[in-house]
């Protein structure tokens, strides 16, 4: 079995194993990437993630860009 290496996690400081294909950082522990990265996920602007306002706002730049003008 490897040897791998014991890091200290950057965020709660607690020691860990720094594995090969460990999810999130390498400098945290796998529970503060974990929760790092559910907060990363989610967009600080509810507006940019709902894809209904994204389609209503392409639209509405698309009438004003290509607009026909009398």
């Amino acid at each position: 079995m490897p040897s791998y290496p014991i890091k200290t996690c950057v965020v709660c400081g607690e020691g860990f194993e720094l594995r090969p294909g460990k999810p999130g950082f390498a400098n945290r522990c796998p529970s503060c990437s974990e929760e790092e990265g559910g907060a990363e996920s989610k967009s600080a602007d509810p507006l940019k993630a709902d894809k209904g306002a994204n389609a209503a706002r392409r639209e509405a730049m698309r009438n004003l860009l290509y607009r026909k003008d009398s």
